[in-house]
């Protein structure tokens, strides 16, 4: 991909703390106008990549363009061209909504006028006006966030870098944030957004990267990966681990694949093609065999079951290594 069409462009990137080697040859091209998702475990270099892209870390090794500029050499400019929303509110809870916005607008040397001018505008853009003069520690956690969102538009960005957004918030306040967002790509800013909720990457990227020991190593849209791993699966829960080995014979004679096993979840699983077929035999087979089935079912596959099969390990498993 041209530089010309890519908001954001890291090519061989290196970093290193110490003895540590936290970024080794990392790439990236996020074309202009998309959401794109990058996934790794903790400590797999996603943050610090975005900290060198935001010109907050200098770069060991490799180039980067954000922007059209580069990272390195044209910092000042980069940063004229980005929004930054970490991963909790940065948001005064003693001021109100609005007076957060002018504050922000005011940092950012718009002027009094123009700082109130902008805050109206972020104010409606995020549904915020009802709650504009209301003191922000009163606000809902998604509240909270839209109103981060809003202050990191200041300057209405044109690459804005999401580090993981969403992380704490319930499930009506995410919604909410994923709603912002998309308003943000439909008028035109590109979004780079870190996340550790694989549903949240699912739903909002045109594109995922996924980053293990500071390299990516599968870069594609979210149905290609999920293709990857092929397509239906049949799933299939057993009331005991004794019965694991019963339960593979039969959805192996039928997938015609070896299953994968999870013991702690007692559930073996394997792509199928004939779908009501697959689970009409593999049904059968269990109940001749007396197998007692806690659950049995078809599924499409997740996001989650890529980020198993690349990296080895399921999200939830992530390793608390600071990177």
């Amino acid at each position: 991909m041209k530089a010309t069409e890519t908001a954001v462009l890291a090519e061989g990137l290196q970093k290193r703390y110490g003895e540590k080697r936290v970024l080794d040859g990392f790439d990236l091209a996020v074309p202009y106008g998309t959401v794109y998702g990058l996934l790794g475990p903790n400590g797999a270099g996603k943050t610090t990549a975005v900290r060198i892209l935001t010109t907050l870390v200098r770069l060991d090794g490799g180039s980067a363009r954000v922007g059209g500029f580069d990272v390195a050499t044209e910092a000042g400019k980069v940063r004229r061209k980005i929004g930054l929303a970490g991963q909790y509110a940065a948001v005064d809870e003693i001021l109100t909504g609005r007076q957060n916005l002018e504050m922000f607008g005011r940092l950012f040397h718009l002027g009094a006028k123009r700082a109130r001018q902008r805050a109206q505008e972020l104010l409606e853009q995020f549904e915020l006006t009802e709650a504009a003069d209301k003191g922000a520690k009163t606000y809902s956690g998604g509240m909270r966030r839209r109103l981060d969102l809003a202050s990191s538009m200041i300057l209405a960005p044109d690459v804005l870098f999401m580090d993981e957004p969403t992380t704490g918030l319930d499930p009506r306040s995410r919604g909410e944030v994923w709603e912002s967002v998309r308003g943000l790509v439909a008028q035109g800013t590109t979004v780079l957004l870190t996340t550790q909720y694989l549903d949240e990457a699912d739903k909002l990227a045109d594109r995922i990267a996924v980053i293990e020991h500071g390299r990516t190593i599968a870069d594609d849209t979210p149905a290609a990966l999920k293709n990857r791993i092929g397509g239906d699966r049949i799933e299939v829960v057993v009331a005991d681990a004794a019965q694991i080995p019963d339960a593979v014979k039969a959805v192996d004679r039928v997938a015609g694949v070896e299953p994968d096993i999870d013991l702690e979840a007692l559930k073996v699983q394997a792509p199928v093609t004939d779908r009501v077929a697959a689970l009409t035999e593999v049904a059968r087979t269990l109940q001749d065999d007396g197998v007692v089935v806690e659950d049995i079912a078809l599924r499409r596959p997740t996001l989650d079951d890529v980020f198993l099969r690349l990296t080895g390990r399921k999200a939830e498993d992530e390793e608390e290594v600071a990177a």
